[in-house]
């Protein structure tokens, strides 16, 4: 069965290197600023112990004060496995970079995400809806829908 890791112990880790990225963690979770995610997954990802070579799943949050991705990470060589929480205060326009270049898994992941939640991903090689047609209007898992 693979551990899950304390979000506390890994955000430690996480600033020391990257001082201003983590926001907050708990033991379920780490959170980060936007604008560190690409950086702070590279870390994750390259740093000998962490070595999070798979991500499981991407998923969309809607929390009307904001919309949140949350990373599902897991290192197979140690398993063990991370939750990692970014958050968009930019209803009208969200975005936050993305990390295909890293996990080739997040490529229908982030689709989905910004089909169905509309969170852009910048950087993605091929952003378009997944799910439903292209011209539909709005994007159904927000909660301001209808």
């Amino acid at each position: 069965m693979t551990t899950a890791l304390s979000g506390q112990e890994v955000s430690r880790q996480i600033g020391e290197r990257f001082p201003d990225a983590v926001l907050q963690s708990d033991e379920a979770a780490v959170v980060l600023r936007g604008e560190s995610l690409l950086e702070v997954a590279q870390f994750l990802k390259a740093t000998p112990g962490l070595e999070f070579d798979y991500l499981t799943s991407i998923s969309g949050v809607d929390y009307l004060d904001y919309l949140e991705v949350v990373y599902h990470l897991t290192s197979m060589k140690n398993n063990h496995s991370l939750v990692l929480k970014v958050r968009c205060w930019d209803r009208d326009k969200p975005s936050l970079p993305s990390v295909v270049s890293l996990w080739r898994g997040a490529d229908l992941q982030e689709r989905e995400a910004y089909d169905l939640v509309g969170i852009a991903f910048s950087g993605h090689p091929n952003l378009k809806r997944i799910l439903l047609w292209e011209g539909f209007e709005g994007h159904p898992l927000r909660r301001d829908y209808l």
